[in-house]
């Protein structure tokens, strides 16, 4: 891929955008009213989520200090960015999409696992499979199930681990102390944060099914509305995963021209939008928690 000579400015201008946004709904509009505040503040902090996504893949500088600096601050505040960028590389080796043990984003669990598992606890992740499950109560099964795995590395004195949590300090600090000047409670930007999180379990609620084979794992959702700017097009996973270096406004091009390409190779994995999502698997599970096709396997 050619070397940047030049910074990609849509993307500059989204970030530009979502500072300035974030500092007028922490600093005035939650002295107006911290209802709209929360929800203003959740919908800017995942966009400063996908805005990480852009940087960890390369964008918009052609430096990897200038896109993590772009980045810094952990608006969200729950997970470390240089954890963030290990895992989700790691996900983009496309054979081990959905496997429980090599996807580090996988929401399958293997079934001889799952059989141990309490009652309790497979209620739960069976009602996280569903969207309002996802929604509810997601951002916390994800963060327990990514603490557990974290804190054993920690524990292990695994220093890739270490560094990036401390480097989280700082920056999830440097935001904390800027909502601890503002009119917005410290509460509400918690509650805030929370939501963000559960806005993006939406984007990723169906991006990867179990299918035998790894090319027709990955789907597509072709709707082109606010939460296509708010994943900034990640929407169009399959194509995403194939040109993982695009920059996100370009990606809907590239689906245009070549929708029948993508839609063979991901065999059809189609949603016309996400209100069709939504209406499917709301309170409906879209997979099993144990991996179907895992009893095949050696």
């Amino acid at each position: 891929m050619q070397e940047k000579t030049s910074p990609e400015w849509p993307t500059l201008l989204v970030a530009a955008g979502t500072y300035l946004a974030w500092g007028i709904a922490v600093f005035w509009l939650s002295g107006l009213s911290v209802a709209v505040a929360i929800l203003a503040t959740a919908w800017i902090a995942a966009q400063h989520s996908s805005l990480s996504h852009e940087a960890l893949h390369g964008h918009p500088f052609g430096t990897r200090l200038a896109n993590e600096a772009l980045v810094f601050p952990a608006l969200s505040l729950w997970i470390p960015y240089g954890r963030f960028r290990d895992t989700h590389l790691a996900h983009h080796t496309d054979a081990r999409l959905t496997d429980p043990y090599d996807d580090p984003e996988s929401n399958f669990m293997d079934p001889a696992v799952w059989d141990t598992t309490p009652r309790w606890l497979k209620y739960v992740l069976t009602f996280n499979n569903t969207l309002a499950g996802r929604l509810s109560v997601g951002p916390l099964v994800g963060h327990v199930f990514w603490l557990r795995g974290d804190l054993a590395a920690i524990r292990a004195g695994d220093m890739v681990v270490i560094r990036a949590w401390l480097w989280h300090i700082p920056a999830a600090a440097l935001v904390l102390w800027l909502v601890v000047l503002s009119p917005m409670p410290v509460w509400a930007y918690l509650i805030a944060s929370y939501l963000s999180l559960s806005l993006l379990k939406i984007r990723t609620f169906l991006e990867h099914r179990a299918h035998e084979k790894s090319s027709a794992r990955t789907v597509v959702i072709e709707g082109q509305g606010p939460l296509s700017l708010l994943f900034l097009n990640n929407n169009l996973h399959v194509v995403h995963h194939m040109h993982p270096k695009v920059a996100w406004y370009e990606l809907p091009k590239l689906y245009r021209d070549n929708a029948d390409r993508y839609l063979t190779r991901n065999e059809g994995y189609r949603f016309k939008s996400y209100a069709q999502v939504f209406r499917a698997y709301l309170f409906r599970a879209k997979d099993p928690v144990p991996h179907p096709l895992w009893r095949a396997k050696d």
